[in-house]
């Protein structure tokens, strides 16, 4: 039988029960405060928050123009993809999601499920240290396209699990500064917190990969990022799991754009539920999108192929939105898009 997106959902709903309803528009409504599972902080509000950041804004819709066929293709750190559409890094199978599926095997279906869909996808590092190694084994098995995260743990530490990125050939490195206070990590006696400007430094310098710090939402702490030397940051609230009540991270895009755009790679990601809401966060100036929950509702639900079923459903909702804006390739989206 050929997989589909309802087809999708429904076995997600099975394996996920419990820990993820998967419903129609994944908002965070159902899920506010538990953490762990996959919901938001609290009341949910920054959770709920991203995805109303972005429903403010609204398209141009331009039909006079010679943009007939669309290239999403583009390059971000270097490297080639055939759409700015990314996997955010997920982990916590077993406390998150319910534990249908092992710590690898689902970061090996959203690393492989991303690679067939000519992108690339983030692992990431949780509350058991093999949660790290898993990714880092799905990274090497698809011949290093895979970029690890790893959470704000002792510079020691950190510095150790760059060195097994290293190892297995990732494309590129980076710590999710917005982890720090993340309960899940305390709970399970892995201690995470804050970084300094320094420390960062130190971080960057000790390697030679392109150095990501995922979880800026303020335009001060851009700065600092873009004067420690990181090649890119990611625009994130950690999907609403981290503080109640912060703003979306399309709401602080552009201004943080705006700041540190032309000093290096802007990525955003929180609220990504359609080719339309990339385009968007496009117009405002991210280099590229990250994708979270969706796809772990593919991984869950249709496993590789799922994923890649996922991340083609956005390119092909994006290169439609494409063409009723005017925008022929990546680089031409500009704010002109945004109403």
């Amino acid at each position: 039988m050929k997989m589909d997106l309802n087809s999708i959902r429904e076995e997600a709903k099975e394996k996920l029960k419990g820990y993820c309803r998967v419903c129609p528009v994944c908002d965070g409504r159902a899920c506010s405060g538990e953490v762990p599972g996959m919901g938001g902080s609290g009341t949910g509000t920054a959770f709920r928050v991203n995805l109303e950041a972005l429903k403010k804004y609204q398209l141009n819709m331009r039909t006079m123009h010679n943009a007939k066929e669309v290239d999403t293709s583009c390059k971000v750190l270097g490297i080639d993809l055939s759409t700015p559409i990314m996997a955010a890094p997920m982990t916590g199978t077993p406390y998150n999601m319910g534990g249908a599926l092992s710590e690898r095997e689902f970061i090996g279906m959203i690393v492989s499920g991303s690679k067939d869909a000519g992108t690339i996808g983030f692992t990431g590092d949780g509350a058991d240290p093999a949660m790290y190694d898993s990714g880092i084994d799905a990274i090497k098995n698809e011949s290093g396209r895979g970029i690890a995260i790893i959470k704000p743990r002792s510079q020691a530490e950190i510095i150790k699990r760059i060195r097994g990125a290293e190892e297995a050939g990732a494309t590129a490195i980076g710590v999710d500064i917005d982890g720090a206070g993340l309960i899940t990590m305390a709970l399970k006696g892995q201690p995470v917190g804050p970084k300094t400007k320094e420390e960062i430094e130190e971080l960057v310098a000790a390697t030679k990969l392109p150095f990501i710090l995922k979880g800026i939402m303020t335009v001060d702490e851009a700065k600092m990022a873009a004067e420690a030397g990181c090649a890119a940051i990611v625009v994130s609230n950690h999907g609403g799991r981290i503080l109640d009540h912060t703003p979306g991270a399309a709401d602080v895009l552009p201004n943080i754009v705006n700041a540190v755009g032309d000093k290096l790679t802007i990525l955003a990601d929180g609220g990504v539920r359609t080719g339309v809401d990339a385009l968007k966060l496009l117009a405002l100036g991210a280099d590229a999108v990250l994708v979270g929950r969706p796809l772990a509702v593919g991984a869950f639900g249709g496993g590789t192929e799922g994923v890649k079923l996922l991340v083609d459903k956005y390119t092909n909702e994006l290169k439609q939105a494409m063409i009723l804006t005017g925008c022929s390739s990546i680089e031409n989206i500009s704010d002109k898009v945004i109403y």
